[in-house]
């Protein structure tokens, strides 16, 4: 009788592993952080900013001026966010669940987590997720 080799499937990473996306975590956001800095310095705008005196460029820079903040103003806050994400994955790092799909109680493959460090998720447990909200989003119809 053959027997076949059991495999035992990874439930967590390293410490060195961990440590490893600890130091990934902390240059994104120390990144995050100086684009979001630049954001907020671009929502306040500059006080040297030279006008030019036509009453209607005046109009059109404003209005252009305005919208230029909207934009960066939404953007602040997606950096906002990013950086808290990022600073929830410290955490789970020092909780020691850093990396386990919170679906699935998978582990998420290395690689996505290289790429995308505040993942909470698998693509699988992704589109699990993403399935339920489509069942909800659109209810059946009653028969």
């Amino acid at each position: 009788m053959e027997t076949t080799p059991t495999t035992t499937e990874k439930t967590r990473y390293s410490a060195e592993e961990l440590q490893e996306f600890k130091v990934l975590i902390l240059k994104k956001i120390e990144e995050a952080r100086r684009n979001l800095e630049m954001l907020n310095q671009a929502v306040a705008g500059s006080e040297n900013d030279v006008r030019d005196t036509s009453h209607v460029i005046m109009t059109i820079d404003d209005g252009q001026e305005v919208l230029a903040k909207e934009e960066n103003s939404k953007l602040a806050a997606r950096q906002m966010r990013f950086i808290k994400d990022l600073e929830a994955a410290l955490i789970r790092i020092e909780n020691n669940t850093y990396g386990i799909c919170r679906i699935t109680g998978k582990l998420i493959p290395k690689e996505r987590l290289m790429i995308v460090p505040h993942a909470t998720t698998t693509v699988e447990g992704k589109n699990i997720q993403n399935a339920q909200k489509k069942n909800i989003a659109s209810p059946k119809p009653i028969v």
